[in-house]
């Protein structure tokens, strides 16, 4: 069985990722190859695929949310996500059971009737757009026996909600409108959930990857027997350290030499969180640099094809914090995307760029 050493793996994802170079494919495209982009804050999907795609413009994914050829939901984790609509109709119901799982632990609903509790969530969206804690009280209001605090989670995790703009678009911060995903697509949902097809989209945009890494980064649990029906489809590989990693048949493997150029990924990027076995492209010493804890996931810098800084920006000035020092044509490569992206997010001011 071959074995891929990281230097492999991590060109390999790259490439995989659209991070070897930029890509001349559209923001839809991007989105649906990569499943599921992270939209816990609204600016960074536009980071993500202004460094992914030769030709993205701010309007680009602000007419994709308008148009509902994307759109915003509780996906993988139960986190915040962008996806086609297209693939919503499959994905959300694959997800359920997971989401389903988060819902009921600690007993979220007071030991009131779920089947009730969703008839009657189904009543109170009908009302039209209400934002989560909205609905909540409306809930609550039937069933008291429910905890108050806990009935906006549930109602995230419960029901397949969408989150029509102005929410997701750049620079959004306020109200988060939900509607049922049925309505607002104007198509019902699959009736079955289809793992199998979000591990081969997964692996073709993540692989080669282990099951726990599908695993860590969908929030789907035992997919082991999954994997044992598909191996005889797949290529079956191993990284350094013995574990198995399973690939689409025909997806290239790149050479550890390949070139990788300085990019810039937002918080929470798909890139960085995409395996449970981050070292492909975060070195395990530096994990912590990037998720101290409390939820955060910093935006990182990419240099020869490894996180090696973070990043924040205030107007056009951008800090590069780097964990350890760069040469002078690394240090001078980052400075000059720093520029490109304060020419991308705020064009006509003059770029900045601090090292902390």
């Amino acid at each position: 069985m071959t074995v891929l050493s990281t230097r492999v793996l991590n060109r390999t994802y790259l490439r995989r990722q659209m991070l070897a170079d930029r890509a001349p494919r559209g923001a839809a495209e991007i989105v649906e190859h990569l499943v599921a982009v992270q939209g816990q804050e609204s600016d960074a999907p536009y980071l993500g695929l202004w460094a992914r795609s030769a030709e993205f413009a701010m309007t680009d994914l602000t007419g994709l949310l308008t148009d509902r050829t994307v759109v915003r939901s509780a996906l993988l984790r139960g986190t915040q996500h962008l996806c086609t609509g297209d693939d919503y109709r499959w994905l959300r119901p694959t997800m359920q059971p997971a989401l389903e799982r988060m819902a009921g632990r600690a007993g979220r609903l007071g030991g009131c009737d779920p089947e009730a509790f969703d008839a009657a969530g189904r009543e109170v969206m009908a009302e039209g757009m209400l934002t989560r804690p909205e609905i909540a009280r409306r809930l609550a209001a039937r069933f008291p026996e429910a905890d108050l605090g806990e009935l906006a989670l549930v109602v995230h995790l419960r029901f397949a909600l969408l989150h029509p703009p102005p929410a997701g678009t750049w620079g959004h911060r306020g109200r988060v409108g939900c509607v049922l995903a049925e309505d607002y697509l104007g198509r019902p949902l699959d009736a079955a959930p289809s793992a199998e097809t979000l591990v081969l989209r997964y692996l073709a945009a993540f692989g080669p990857a282990s099951v726990k890494d599908v695993q860590v980064w969908s929030g789907l649990t035992r997919l082991a027997p999954l994997f044992g029906t598909l191996r005889p489809r797949l290529r079956v590989f191993r990284d350094e350290n013995g574990i198995e990693l399973y690939d689409l048949p025909h997806a290239p493997i790149e050479d550890e030499d390949a070139p990788a150029p300085v990019v810039l990924l937002p918080e929470f990027d798909n890139a960085v969180l995409g395996h449970a076995d981050r070292s492909r492209i975060l070195r395990p010493d530096d994990r912590p640099l990037v998720m101290p804890g409390w939820s955060q996931v910093h935006p990182t810098v990419l240099v020869d094809g490894f996180v090696a800084a973070t990043w924040s920006r205030k107007g056009p000035l951008v800090e590069i914090a780097p964990f350890r020092p760069l040469t002078a044509a690394d240090r001078s490569s980052v400075e000059a995307e720093a520029e490109r992206l304060v020419g991308f997010v705020a064009p006509g001011e003059k770029p900045q760029v601090r090292w902390a």
